[in-house]
């Protein structure tokens, strides 16, 4: 991994907590697939890019450290696995000791991000310091940032990062760039994030993985019964 380039980072959970939140949807099994799935399409999509000069994934599940190993990626251990603010922090104070010209911080459930919006985010960079940010469609998260230099500003993730990303920016005197892009936008978390995925077809592992399942069809049916239930009674 070079130590002067652009670094991408994702950070990665432990498989057997991965997407709680869908498990009114998915079988535990299932869940560890798909996150499995989408771990591979984001990893695909950052080796696509040449302005990159290294993937790190963080964490301190063996499988995906593994699997992350296969497809090229370097990895670091994530011994207190206290979430993905933390992750990319530690990373952050590694490559920022390491003098990487820029991190670029992406999550691991992003599966319908591409090569082109990667590279997108690279070349709004700038001259550093720098913050470029792209944020989640659901909740104003953040779905990207890249930090010239990797610790120019603190990471904080989570519902409505993104407006704490953009003021931390502010607050030392760094005019942040925001891209909005569909396919880095979507992380696919909550069932109507999945339903919004399964709604878009595309030619992803996360897709092929999903549909073998027969989520396509359960989905649907799940959302047909929904819709027949009195208004007072519709789940959230």
């Amino acid at each position: 991994m070079s130590g002067e380039g652009i670094i991408a980072v994702v950070p990665a959970k432990d498989l057997g907590q991965a997407k709680e939140r869908l498990a009114g949807l998915l079988t535990p099994e299932e869940r560890r697939g798909l996150a499995r799935a989408m771990l591979q399409d984001v990893l695909a999509s950052l080796t696509a890019v040449p302005a990159l000069a290294g993937i790190l994934v963080v964490t301190r599940d063996a499988e995906l450290a593994a699997l992350a190993r296969s497809l090229g990626a370097y990895v670091m251990s994530d011994l207190r696995h206290e979430g993905p603010t933390a992750a990319i922090a530690l990373a952050a104070r590694r490559l920022a000791a390491e003098g990487a010209a820029a991190m670029l911080a992406v999550p691991a459930d992003v599966p319908l991000a591409t090569p082109d919006e990667i590279a997108e985010i690279l070349a709004a960079g700038g001259v550093p310091p720098a913050v470029t940010l792209v944020p989640a469609l659901a909740d104003m998260g953040t779905n990207a940032i890249a930090l010239r230099p990797a610790d120019a500003i603190p990471p904080c993730f989570g519902p409505q990062s993104f407006f704490r990303h953009q003021e931390a920016a502010l607050a030392r005197g760094i005019e942040p760039r925001i891209l909005r892009l569909p396919g880095l936008g979507l992380d696919v978390d909550r069932p109507q994030d999945l339903a919004a995925f399964l709604a878009r077809p595309s030619a992803t592992r996360s897709y092929a993985y999903l549909a073998e399942c027969g989520m396509i069809e359960r989905l649907g049916k799940k959302i047909a019964a929904d819709d027949a239930l009195p208004l007072g009674e519709k789940k959230g």
